[in-house]
């Protein structure tokens, strides 16, 4: 539910303040009935709105999802091997939604998706550089010295990656959990990194983005985001809407 001059605003009939004013003279109607004050709050896609007796076609609500994304599932909307997607596990939305960037058919964790093209491409522009963190199980133990590489940036066939953070959480004989942080998001990175530094990924998960995280998630189940955490993204991401939303 949202109020009333608002959901006329964003169906781009008027600006907030101008649809206050249509409200107040008397000139919008929901579900058949006169509304004066503005106080008043409507579903946008369930109530009937009109404008000097015009129906209001109302924009398709806004949709955010943070998705723990499981192995064995793609990140795009169709797939030449009818390969299982990750749209498959939102059907129940009630709108089409799509992945922000995108994990490999092998990397699990999480996914945003969502249907505000705006937030997807300010997230996707290479200027602004929105944090991800994984969780890499890799062949062996890498050593200091090659940590220190993977923080100083390591060159890859496509060029030099930023700088990054890398820590161990635990190791044993023959293989061993890294932390990486970075604020790329090139086709693969991560593997090709630890790669490039003599440590294969065996399983890799992405823990998190900017400040969003898996917590209370198990892989194939989703949540919507909160309004800040939208608001939080938006402002990160440099979105111009991050002003009003």
């Amino acid at each position: 539910m949202e109020r009333l001059h608002k959901a006329i605003a964003k169906a781009g009939i008027a600006s907030r303040r101008k649809s206050e004013e249509l409200i107040l003279q008397g000139r919008v109607k929901v579900n058949g009935r006169l509304v004066q004050g503005l106080g008043v709050k409507v579903h946008p896609t369930e109530d009937k709105i009109e404008v000097d007796g015009q129906l209001v076609q109302m924009a398709e609500p806004k949709v955010y999802l943070l998705l723990y994304k499981p192995v064995g599932y793609v990140t795009t909307t169709r797939d030449q091997f009818n390969r299982p997607k990750v749209t498959d596990l939102v059907k129940d939305v009630g709108v089409r939604v799509y992945p922000v960037g995108r994990l490999d058919y092998h990397t699990e964790g999480l996914l945003l998706l969502t249907n505000d093209g705006e937030l997807t491409n300010c997230l996707s522009h290479p200027r602004f550089k929105v944090e991800k963190t994984y969780r890499a199980l890799v062949k062996g133990v890498p050593a200091e010295e090659s940590l220190a590489k993977l923080r100083r940036g390591v060159m890859l066939e496509d060029g030099p990656t930023a700088p990054a953070r890398a820590r161990l959480i635990r190791s044993s004989a023959r293989d061993a959990i890294v932390e990486l942080t970075i604020r790329e998001g090139r086709n693969r990175q991560v593997r090709r990194m630890f790669a490039k530094v003599g440590h294969p990924v065996l399983h890799l998960t992405r823990t998190g983005v900017a400040s969003l995280n898996l917590d209370g998630l198990h892989p194939g189940a989703y949540r919507e985001l909160t309004r800040e955490e939208v608001q939080r993204l938006k402002k990160l991401a440099g979105c111009p809407s991050a002003i009003d939303y």
